[in-house]
């Protein structure tokens, strides 16, 4: 089943990795905006779920975040995590750095133990103040589902231009400020093998991931439905050596199976 957030604020849910989290979708709320297309992605295929409405203004982000955390406050649950996720990348909003800081600036007034997290797929983290943003919030995650660029083309299909080599700068530019979050995964996508789980895409991924060093790496997998159905879960015995290899390196790493 595809899942198209609401906006500009969805949830609590429960998320594998960051607890109890409140979503921020800066996107439209009937459809998906972004620049990667994955295979895997639980929002669906771009051309599947083309939006008519716009995204939220910054000011309807800002009055719907303040009107919900005022009523965890009042009556919970009180969050672990504010994520900027949902509906496509949250980076590609023309505001995000103004919504972060209102979203900052709530978060210390209401809830100030809770940590602000967005997940970007990375592809703007070469604008200024896109860098600067994310420099500020707590959980600043980066994909990097491999550094093969032709497997890069069939998994994530970024819209443009992409280069491993540039990214990859631009997240060693945070100075360890970071984590790295990735994908593992098996199956196929029409004749090709989408299983990345072997070292031939293991090995050269942890050597970037020594390069970025970043503060934590989060290893996941499939976990709901995707829009190929071809795809499937890598093991937790596969997902525990990858992790393992991270841990060696000397660098903080979380396995969700």
């Amino acid at each position: 089943m595809t899942i198209i957030y609401p906006s500009p604020i969805f949830g609590p849910i429960h998320s594998r990795r960051l607890g109890v989290s409140l979503g921020i979708n800066l996107m439209p709320s009937d459809g998906k905006i972004c620049t990667f297309d994955c295979i895997y992605c639980e929002c669906g295929l771009n051309a599947d779920h083309r939006p008519t409405r716009p995204r939220p203004t910054r000011e309807e982000v800002r009055t719907a975040l303040e009107a919900r955390l005022s009523d965890m406050k009042q009556n919970g649950p009180a969050p672990d995590v504010l994520t900027f996720a949902g509906n496509g990348e949250p980076t590609a909003h023309p505001h995000f750095a103004e919504i972060i800081d209102d979203t900052l600036a709530l978060r210390d007034r209401y809830f100030p133990a809770a940590r602000v997290s967005v997940l970007s797929n990375s592809t703007f983290i070469h604008r200024p103040e896109v860098f600067r943003a994310l420099s500020r919030v707590d959980n600043n995650i980066l994909k990097l589902d491999t550094v093969d660029e032709d497997y890069i083309r069939v998994l994530n299909r970024p819209a443009g231009h992409y280069n491993v080599d540039a990214v990859v700068e631009g997240m060693k530019a945070f100075g360890g400020q970071c984590i790295v979050q990735t994908m593992f995964l098996k199956g196929s996508c029409g004749d090709r093998d989408m299983d990345n789980t072997s070292d031939r895409y293991v090995l050269p991924w942890l050597e970037r991931v020594r390069q970025i060093a970043p503060r934590e790496v989060m290893i996941y997998t499939i976990d709901r439905e995707t829009p190929l159905h071809d795809l499937r879960k890598a093991t937790r015995e596969e997902l525990d050596r990858i992790g393992r290899l991270v841990s060696e390196a000397g660098i903080a790493v979380s396995v969700s199976y």
